[in-house]
């Protein structure tokens, strides 16, 4: 993922919505969210160059989701790819304190991640920039290619379009959708400085980026409410738009 606005018990009927938009160029081989076969308890896009993912959540209700931390002064290749700490987590029954001290331990062996990981009962923060886990309170949040909360002006508009949904009694996946869906380039004295060139800074700036070879490939909705039933929207974007999938369960 590279825009991930989630409200953290902020509403009283729901304890997580989540939004989040993925970029990547459309060149990597990926499969749109799913139950895997060989974890039908998973529901979650898949990376099909590396065997991770970037978003996505098991029937227990833990659910985890990667941003990478913008470097473009780093070039030589990481060891692991990021998204197998998306899917350790999800796959493996490790306690919260436990995955904490595993991401403690083999940050070095990543480039730079965002990690969004726990359940609606205990959520975490953690990025291998920062080096501390945090637990999160209750609250309005939204994650980039930056650090948590990092004020870019797509954060700082996503956030506002979420808070805007906070005081509707009843949600609908497709509605907050929209939140993802603006192409808007930023003016240049707004934006960050991230070493990636002007004219890149302009296409990131929005929060559903197009382009010829790079872009948004798919937005995505997961709504947990106060019973305990998930509702989980996909929208294929790029490179050619697909069938929308909503799938909804009710954790165990």
């Amino acid at each position: 993922m590279c825009l991930i606005l989630f409200a953290y018990r902020c509403h009283p009927g729901y304890p997580l919505i989540l939004a989040a938009n993925r970029d990547e160029y459309y060149q990597r081989q990926t499969r749109a969210a799913h139950w895997w076969p060989e974890n039908p308890e998973l529901l979650a896009g898949k990376d099909l160059e590396e065997g991770g993912t970037w978003l996505g959540i098991n029937r227990n209700g833990r659910l985890a989701a990667v941003t990478n931390v913008r470097e473009p002064h780093l070039t030589a290749p990481a060891s692991c790819s990021r998204g197998l700490l998306t899917r350790r987590y999800l796959e493996e029954d490790i306690e919260n304190q436990r995955f904490c001290s595993l991401l403690q331990e083999t940050g070095d062996q990543y480039r730079g991640y965002n990690l969004i990981f726990g359940s609606i009962n205990d959520l975490y923060y953690f990025s291998n920039r920062n080096g501390q886990p945090l637990r999160l309170t209750p609250g309005l949040y939204g994650l980039s290619n930056a650090r948590l909360d990092t004020p870019w002006p797509k954060v700082r508009k996503g956030k506002d379009l979420l808070k805007q949904k906070l005081v509707e009694e009843q949600l609908d996946t497709g509605n907050l959708l929209s939140i993802l869906a603006g192409t808007e380039i930023v003016a240049d004295n707004l934006l960050p400085e991230t070493g990636v060139g002007l004219e890149w800074e302009r296409r990131l700036s929005a929060i559903r980026i197009t382009g010829p070879d790079y872009g948004t490939r798919s937005s995505t909705v997961l709504l947990i409410n106060r019973h305990g039933q998930v509702f989980f929207h996909e929208k294929p974007l790029a490179p050619e738009p697909g069938e929308e999938s909503r799938i909804s369960f009710r954790l165990k």
